[in-house]
């Protein structure tokens, strides 16, 4: 079903998440439009982090999502595919977006009031700067690969797995704010992972649980209701931002407890 009414923006990252997100939105939403960002610099985000980690984390956590990850992808291929065709996931590459160096820069800002959105869709983003939240009169929502707000940041569904806490592997639709996945909670669905499943499976269920949550709550604003956050019923255990896992870490976690 197609609603021809309300301007939907999808303000994204660089990957095959984005283009899945699109593709469902602009099945339900014609009039989407799509603005990507430039990746960041994985030198300057190291750097970055480093002050915070140190370098010997850091090291780890650049040798698991460039070395071993990909290889995880690569080995998890049938899986994935299976899950696309299951949960009619749409991975083609749309060629009608408008580019933008950083979603923080004033390009953003001239695309976004000349789009006049009812609505803007977050994916994969830098952390969105409060000039460009304001920027337009309309909420901002986001599709999380985590149980929020307990498991912030990514990895969501691992990052529970690992910590023993099968219930709260799922996906949680929220406002975009000026903090790290710390928006008010719309909706949220949990989800179950096959043995086969890994960490570069499990983005793809993030996405097959969290999608139609998303494309709910974006028809909701443009049938005119405010967004409502959800009362919420946080977790036992504190709320934490996770990065990736070091290449050390993820493989003691994998053959030591069968994490994957």
């Amino acid at each position: 079903m197609t609603r021809s009414r309300g301007r939907v923006v999808l303000l994204a990252g660089q990957g095959d998440s984005t283009d899945i997100v699109a593709n469902e939105l602009g099945r339900h939403f014609p009039d989407l439009e799509v603005i990507v960002e430039a990746p960041q610099s994985r030198v300057t985000l190291a750097k970055r982090r480093a002050a915070r980690l140190g370098w010997p984390t850091v090291a780890g956590q650049v040798l698991f999502a460039a070395v071993l990850l990909p290889v995880l992808r690569v080995l998890g291929g049938r899986r994935i595919a299976r899950i696309e065709r299951e949960h009619g996931l749409d991975p083609t590459p749309r060629h009608d977006s408008g580019h933008v160096p950083s979603v923080n820069d004033p390009l953003t800002v001239e695309l976004l009031q000349s789009a006049h959105p009812d609505v803007v869709v977050v994916n994969g983003t830098r952390i969105i700067a409060p000039r460009i939240l304001e920027s337009v009169d309309c909420p901002f929502i986001n599709t999380h690969a985590g149980f929020t707000p307990r498991y912030r940041g990514v990895h969501g569904g691992y990052w529970a797995l690992a910590e023993g806490n099968p219930d709260l592997v799922g996906t949680t639709v929220h406002l975009v704010d000026q903090g790290i996945d710390t928006g008010g909670v719309l909706a949220r669905a949990t989800f179950e992972v096959e043995p086969t499943d890994s960490i570069a499976t499990y983005p793809y269920l993030h996405l097959a649980a969290g999608l139609p949550l998303l494309v709910a709550q974006v028809a909701r604003v443009l049938d005119g209701e405010p967004p409502s956050p959800v009362d919420e019923d946080v977790p036992e255990g504190d709320s934490r931002l996770y990065l990736h896992p070091t290449i050390w870490g993820y493989a003691w976690r994998r053959f030591r407890h069968r994490i994957r």
